[in-house]
């Protein structure tokens, strides 16, 4: 389990492409890697991977084809920025919302304007997605834990303050990327109950 608070931004400075579907990934970050038990489990841009190797100032994952085809982790390439975070344990605080670090689909940017010293932006989801997001409900982009101001058919819009922008990848975005997106799991089981009745 994670929180959507984002506790280090790193970068990928390997890739190996595997002779089915996996995919192997050193990533580089300021986490102490004595500190990182293999099998560890780290939310990396919101997906919840399981760390197999570790070196110097770097950690490894292996991602599978489906895992690849359903995020944006199969865009990845060497020198791609990453959010990262370490996984909740008991005590920690809880400053975002809970987040399994299971996406359940991509976000297309829309649009990016300024708003007095934040920056909003409006993200497009898949229309079997845009129900389950609701004005002044969390919502998971890339692993960082928001609050939705507004929503309108398939389009919701977001906050990005400055903090937020330097210390994540939303610094980095331009109209058109795509980011992970995990629905609010309170929504998601709502949604799973009302379908039953």
């Amino acid at each position: 389990m994670f929180t959507g608070i984002v506790t280090a931004l790193g970068e990928v400075k390997r890739v190996v492409r595997g002779e089915g579907r996996e995919t192997r990934f050193e990533i580089s970050s300021g986490f102490d890697p004595a500190g990182i038990a293999i099998g560890a489990s780290i939310a990396h841009n919101g997906v919840c991977l399981t760390v197999v190797e570790t070196g110097p100032g770097w950690h490894a994952v292996e991602v599978s084809g489906e895992t690849l085809s359903k995020t944006t982790l199969g865009g990845w390439v060497t020198g791609s920025r990453v959010n990262l975070e370490r996984s909740l344990r008991m005590g920690d605080e809880m400053g975002g919302h809970i987040v399994s670090g299971h996406i359940d689909g991509v976000a297309r940017v829309a649009e990016i304007r300024p708003d007095g010293q934040s920056m909003r932006f409006v993200f497009e989801t898949p229309a079997a997605l845009s129900h389950f997001v609701a004005s002044k409900g969390s919502v998971a982009l890339d692993g960082v834990s928001l609050t939705v101001n507004e929503v309108e058919n398939d389009r919701f819009g977001v906050n990005i303050i400055p903090h937020t922008q330097s210390v994540t990848t939303f610094g980095l975005y331009r109209v058109g990327d795509v980011v992970n997106l995990e629905i609010d799991m309170l929504a998601r089981y709502v949604a799973r109950l009302l379908q039953r009745d």
